[in-house]
């Protein structure tokens, strides 16, 4: 993998999201499917890349909106130790519903990752709602509240 910023190449809108199953921090295996019926946020990324630091920002200013519609965040961290991640997250704000895995292969090679950070947003379904490159936070919230749908009540 190269470190440039960017993406590999991209899925198309209405994808099905490739599956990848990874150990967690816990020891416990984790896969995309375990979070079917979720919006999720898959994020590919390093701890040191200053263009993941910059979208890990992005979305650390929406922690509230995304607690509220109980969206999940991913970070699938590519070339990373658990020590560099903990030491990276230690300084951040996370969601409720956020996990950190790291990657010894499977997500990258599912996402044809070659270039980060990678931004994806997965519909309840799995499908591929946004996949690309950096993203503002208002862009973020946008195509969020579109996978998340209209509001009941």
């Amino acid at each position: 993998m190269t470190a440039w910023c960017g993406t590999g190449l991209a899925l198309d809108y209405g994808d099905a999201a490739p599956g990848f199953s990874l150990d967690g921090p816990d020891g416990k295996t984790v896969s995309l499917s375990d979070f079917k019926g979720k919006v999720v946020i898959l994020k590919l990324a390093t701890t040191w890349c200053p263009t993941c630091k910059q979208q890990s920002a992005e979305i650390e200013a929406l922690v509230p909106f995304l607690n509220e519609n109980q969206v999940t965040v991913i970070d699938v961290f590519l070339q990373d130790t658990q020590e560099m991640v903990d030491e990276y997250l230690a300084e951040k704000t996370v969601p409720e519903n956020y996990i950190s895995l790291l990657d010894d292969g499977p997500a990258r090679t599912a996402y044809n990752v070659y270039l980060i950070p990678r931004l994806l947003i997965i519909d309840r379904e799995q499908k591929v709602r946004r996949d690309g490159s950096l993203l503002e936070k208002e862009s973020l919230k946008t195509l969020l509240e579109a996978a998340l749908g209209p509001k009941e009540g």
